[in-house]
C-alpha cells in the first residue's frame, strides 16, 4: 500500500511513520511533504498514492487547500489536533481523521475502514463539501422548528427557543415568549442537529442556548447549579462529569 504522509512537523511526521509501521506493516511511504505548495505539484505529477495521511494545517496553509487544487481520487486520512466541533464534519462526510497523539490501534482501525467501506470515487466530493464547511466555519445545523398548534403549522426560529425539556418520553420546546410546543425530535437526536455553539445538552432533561443561561452556582459534590430565564424549575444541574465541558463552552 503506497502512503503520502502531509505533515509539517518533523517529530510528528517521524512518530506517524514509526506508527505506520506497526499498524500497517505492508505500506510504503512515498514521500513527506510538509506543505500546500510541496503536496499540490507532487500529486500533479506522481501516481495517485493508494491512501493519503495529511495533517490539517500545513506550513503555508489547510491540507484542504491541496484537494482544491489537484483533483485526486486518493481516499484520506487526517491527523489533526483540531476541536470537536470541527471534527464533527468530518465525520458527517465519512472522511475519518486521528486525533493527535496518534494511537496504534485508532490507526490501524482507520486502515480497516478504508479497505472495506470507501470508494475512491466518492471522496473528492466529500473533501469539496468539507472544504466548504471550513472555509465558511459553519456546518449545516438546524434553523428553524415546524411545530402543531391546533390545526395549523407554524414555524420558529432556533433563535427563538428559550430551551428544550424533555418530560418521560415527551419532549416540549419552549419559546422566549413563554409558549410550550411539543416536538417529535428525541433530545439525543436534537443535541446533534443544534449548533454546539449555542446550545448545550445539560443533563438528560434539558438543552439550552448560551442566551438562557440566568444564574451558575456551584454546588455540592462538584455540580453546578443553573437558572435558565423563562423556566420555573428551580432544581436544574450539571453533572459533575460534565461541568468540565459545560465550562469551556461557555468561556469560548
Amino acid at each position: 500500500m503506497n502512503v503520502l504522509i502531509l505533515e509539517d512537523e518533523a517529530a510528528a511526521a517521524t512518530r506517524l511513520q514509526q506508527q505506520l509501521a506497526i499498524a500497517e506493516p505492508t505500506a510504503k511511504v512515498l514521500a513527506v511533504l510538509e506543505s500546500v505548495k510541496d503536496a499540490s505539484e507532487w500529486l500533479r505529477i506522481n501516481n495517485v498514492p493508494d491512501i493519503i495521511l495529511s495533517d490539517i494545517h500545513l506550513a503555508d496553509g489547510l491540507a484542504l487547500d491541496v484537494f482544491r487544487q489537484v483533483n485526486t481520487p486518493a481516499p484520506v486520512i487526517f491527523t489533526t489536533a483540531y476541536d470537536a466541533y470541527t471534527l464533527k464534519a468530518f465525520k458527517l462526510n465519512s472522511i475519518d481523521y486521528l486525533l493527535k497523539p496518534i494511537d496504534v490501534d485508532e490507526l490501524k482501525a482507520a486502515f480497516a475502514k478504508f479497505r472495506n467501506s470507501v470508494s475512491a470515487t466518492g471522496t473528492t466530493a466529500q473533501l469539496a463539501d468539507l472544504l466548504r464547511q471550513m472555509t465558511t466555519g459553519k456546518e449545516s445545523y438546524k434553523s428553524r422548528f415546524l411545530v402543531k398548534l391546533g390545526d395549523r403549522l407554524i414555524i420558529i426560529p432556533v433563535a427563538d427557543v428559550a430551551y428544550v425539556m424533555a418530560d418521560d418520553k415527551v419532549v416540549w420546546l419552549y419559546t422566549i415568549d413563554g409558549k410550550k410546543h411539543l416536538i417529535d425530535d428525541p433530545l439525543d437526536e436534537l443535541q446533534k442537529s443544534l449548533d454546539p455553539a449555542d446550545f448545550f445538552r445539560i443533563n438528560r432533561t434539558y438543552i439550552a442556548p448560551l442566551s438562557s443561561i440566568d444564574k451558575i452556582h456551584n454546588h455540592f459534590n462538584g455540580r453546578l447549579k443553573i437558572s435558565l430565564k423563562h423556566c420555573e424549575d428551580n432544581d436544574i444541574f450539571v453533572s459533575r462529569a460534565r461541568v468540565g465541558d459545560f465550562k469551556r463552552w461557555l468561556n469560548k
